[in-house]
């Protein structure tokens, strides 16, 4: 990945940390690694103490499309691997979970935030 879709990626990622803090929920991990297939951007709990999974996905221009687009089947299986790899790793048997999707569009000066719940 190149330094300015880093440096988008970046961005976008604290937008969203920011946005789940003012709708009460409690960050737990980022950018979370599983093997080489899987990574989740944020893992956090919402105000019912669910386990969230959150992929995040910030465009400047809509060349390659809205980021909405980018939930392809591919990236599902990725989450979804990465998910239960982390739930594997901290032994969490008994835990309601759930994987949802945070589209930020930055073509203007204010980020246009799209958050999907429940996704997969």
């Amino acid at each position: 990945m190149n330094t300015h879709n880093k440096n988008v990626g970046n961005k976008g990622e604290s937008i969203a940390e920011k946005y789940l803090i003012d709708k009460g929920y409690s960050i737990i991990e980022k950018n979370f690694h599983f093997g080489k297939e899987g990574e989740i951007d944020i893992i956090a709990t919402d105000k019912n103490n669910v386990l969230v999974f959150i992929e995040v996905k910030t465009r400047t221009n809509h060349n390659f499309g809205h980021p909405l687009l980018s939930i392809t089947e591919k990236k599902k299986r990725s989450i979804r691997f990465a998910a239960n790899g982390y739930m594997l790793k901290h032994n969490i048997t008994n835990q309601e979970c759930r994987i949802d999707f945070i589209a930020i569009d930055m073509i203007t000066n204010l980020p246009d935030i799209t958050h999907l719940e429940n996704v997969i």
